[in-house]
This record gives structure tokens, sequence and C-alpha cells, in this order.
């Protein structure tokens, strides 16, 4: 695949009319015009294979023909669109599939809120209720969590960037080491329970703990599955919820439909958007253990939390998720990602990369300063879209969606085995290179 380089696009009308907080299409400097599974095309008609997906809320790919002959068919049929927290026939064949599919196969008693369209929303409405069915205040979250763009999910979220955005003090939140953020021979959750035993620590019983189980902005930090059990029994013998946010991790991105599925944990709170919604629609959940739920009518709520297309697109999806294909398929494709990137990383050692992450959500981590950043933006120009991730920016992210194609995605790995070269040839050379940054999906 040749260089996308040939003739410079035209971002005039949104450099003259959008407002100056976008970012992603500072990074990929196109304009996409369409969409198939993995693969995108500008409006030159340039090929790029997406390892974003979204920012994950595309796990099932771009424009996936089962999904959206259902939503075709329901607009043809003049379906309910909006509908507030009013019952729908949209609503009501979700619910009951999200049940029989994943719910009850898994013994789980959850019930299912909609807090509104996005993930930040889903978090919102988690740490209301907990503070609410708690009487306490504090949440104690992670070092480089990401939780979201909201206050109450800024307060919880650790990038220092994102959280000066908010203009103001973010409280109620008192943060603790992940797994591995002393090396991985340091157990966090010893300095944990010490701190939150000890009277004389300032560390307030916490409400709720929030966790995600990959930190998919922070770094693509892994959490084991030893370390989840032994957050999930102090929660448990503290009486602190836990809250899983699986918002980017859920909906099969790590293998399985939830990310702790394999940790054999009981979050009392699960937090899912981005890919729950099937098909890139707007829609959060928050599921809620049945004696958590203790709102009062209308005490949480949002206009375009009834989001019937999204309820039909996600009712769809679910199709994926009735036997164990595509959890088979995510394995294989997922093995093929990790031999790939210990290539590269054995190959061009030069860049001290380190592999991280699980599933279809893995990376390569970079000693040295600025290099993912010029490793994402040579792949572009090869025809490759990837994010970076980490409190420096400093780990190169590959999210294809869970369907594409074995052969699409072996293209993909060989463009970025080659944009790696490159990189290493440029640092070498010490020649400069500029990248313009990136978003938060």
């Amino acid at each position: 695949m040749k260089l996308h380089t040939l003739e410079k696009p035209s971002l005039h009308v949104f450099d003259q009319l959008e407002s100056e907080v976008r970012s992603y299409c500072r990074s990929f400097t196109t304009v996409f015009a369409t969409a198939k599974n993995a693969k995108l095309w500008d409006k030159r008609g340039h090929e790029y294979i997406d390892f974003f997906a979204g920012a994950g809320a595309l796990n099932y790919g771009h424009n996936n023909e089962a999904i959206k002959e259902k939503l075709v068919e329901y607009l043809l049929q003049d379906g309910v669109t909006h509908g507030l927290d009013m019952a729908t026939t949209a609503k009501e064949h979700f619910l009951a599939r999200f049940h029989d599919v994943i719910l009850k196969p898994r013994g789980m008693t959850h019930k299912v809120m909609f807090p509104g369209p996005t993930g930040t929303n889903a978090v919102e409405s988690a740490l209301k209720i907990a503070r609410k069915v708690t009487g306490r205040s504090s949440i104690l979250c992670f070092t480089n969590a990401f939780h979201g763009m909201s206050l109450g999910s800024l307060a919880v979220t650790g990038n220092k960037f994102k959280r000066s955005g908010a203009g103001i003090d973010l409280g109620n939140a008192a943060f603790m080491p992940y797994d591995g953020y002393f090396g991985r021979s340091v157990d966090t959750t010893a300095y944990i329970e010490k701190m939150l035993d000890d009277p004389g620590s300032g560390i307030p019983l916490p409400a709720a703990v929030i966790v995600e189980t990959v930190q998919g902005e922070g770094g693509l930090n892994t959490a084991s599955r030893g370390w989840l059990q032994k957050i999930a029994a102090l929660c448990k013998q503290r009486d602190i919820l836990l809250i899983v946010d699986d918002i980017q991790m859920g909906c099969g991105r790590t293998g399985t439909f939830f990310s702790f599925d394999e940790a054999g944990i009981d979050p009392d709170i699960i937090c899912l958007s981005k890919s729950i919604g099937g098909y890139g629609l707007p829609m959060a959940l928050t599921l809620l253990k049945p004696e958590i739920d203790q709102w009062s009518p209308g005490e949480h709520n949002g206009t375009f939390r009834g989001n019937n297309l999204a309820f039909v697109a996600a009712a769809q999806a679910l199709r994926y998720w009735e036997n164990g294909e595509l959890q088979a398929e995510v394995a294989v494709k997922s093995r093929t990602i990790r031999h790939a990137l210990e290539q590269m990383v054995k190959r061009d050692g030069e860049l001290g990369g380190e592999i991280r992450g699980r599933g279809l959500i893995q990376g390569i981590a970079f000693d040295e300063d600025g290099a993912a950043e010029q490793l994402c933006a040579i792949a572009f120009k090869k025809g490759l879209i990837m994010e970076t991730s980490g409190p420096r920016s400093e780990v190169a992210k590959l999210m294809p969606p869970l369907t594409i194609e074995p052969a699409v995605l072996e293209q993909g790995l060989r463009l970025l085995a080659e944009s790696l070269d490159e990189l290493v040839k440029l640092r070498t050379e010490k020649r400069p290179f500029k990248f313009k940054g990136k978003g938060v999906g």
C-alpha cells in the first residue's frame, strides 16, 4: 500500500467552523467518506485499515450488515426512535435479549439502568447511587484511571491534563496504586488495605471502589486475576461497593463479554457503553444489583436515555454472544497480534518496547518520549489508523474491530511492522518528526 500523500486533503471547513477542542482529526488528517467492517475510505478514495474502531465503539465493525438490516427494517416500519424512558417494543426486546443472552447464563440478577447515551453518564450514575446507598461520599480510584470527562467522572480520573480541563478542584476521591504501579513484584492491595484500616491514614471508608480491568486510556495496564479478586474481597469485607468500568473493555474487547468474566468476581455495579450500542450508536447501561437499585423515580434521568435505534442494534449485536464462536475468533486474533508484536519488539529493540494489554486491545509501550506518537503518524501515512495511550502518550495501541477479517488483520500488522522499521530509521538518523496530538475515546 503506497503512502497516502499524493494530495493534501482540505480541512478548511473544520479549521474555520469547528471548535479548537477537536482532536482526532488533527492526527488523522483526511476527510473520511465511507467505511466497512475494519476499513475506511476518505473522499479521495484512499483506503485505511482501522485499528482504532471508534475508540472501542465499533467492536462489530463499521456498517455491520446484519445490524444494519434490522435498523433499516425498524426505520421503514416507523418504529419509535426517541422515547425517553417510556416503554417501547425496541427496549422490551433489548432487555429480554440482554437478560437471556448475557445475564442469565452468568447467574447475574443485575437490574438494567439507562443513564444517558455516553460512558460518562454511566459512571456518573454509578457514583451517585453508590453514595446514596452507602451514605458515604468518597470514591476509591486508581492511578492512571480514565472514567470520563464530566466532573464526577473526572474526579476519579488520574490524568493530569484531562483533570485540568475541569477548571475547579475535583474532590471526594482517593487515588490508590493500580496493579503493577510499583512493578509486578509489589502487591498494591496490601497498601490499599493498610490505608483503609489505619485510622491515621487520612483515608475515609469509601462508598465504592471503581476500577478498569485494563486501563485503556491509562496505558494498557492490565490487572491480574489475583489482584482483581483481592480488590473484590477487600470491598466485600468492608461493605464497599465494587464498580467495574467496562465501557471500553466490555462487549468482548478482552475476549469475553465482560472483561472480568475470567477473574470470577461479582461487581455490584457495572458500567457499559461504546460497543453496547452495536452500531456505533450512543447507548450506555449501568447494571445494578437489585438491593442497590434504590433510585426514586426520575432521580437520575436524561433526554436521550431512550435511544431506540441503539436498542434495536444492541439486541441484534447480542447474536454474537449466543455461542462461543466470536469469543474463539477473538482468542485466535489475540494470539496473532501478540506474536506479531513480539516479533516487532525483538527485531526493533532499540526503542525499548514493552507489549501490554490483552485480547484485541494490545500495544507497544516505548521508553523514548514521542516514539508512540511518531509511530502512529507514520502508520497513518501508510494507511493504518491507530492511536496512542498512556499519561505521556507512550503506548501505540491496537484496537481493531472484533470482526476484522484475518487477512486484513495480517495486512494491518505488516503495515505496523513497516512503520516501526521506519521509526527506528528516523530515530537513528535523528530526523525531526512532528505529530499533532490525539483525542479521548
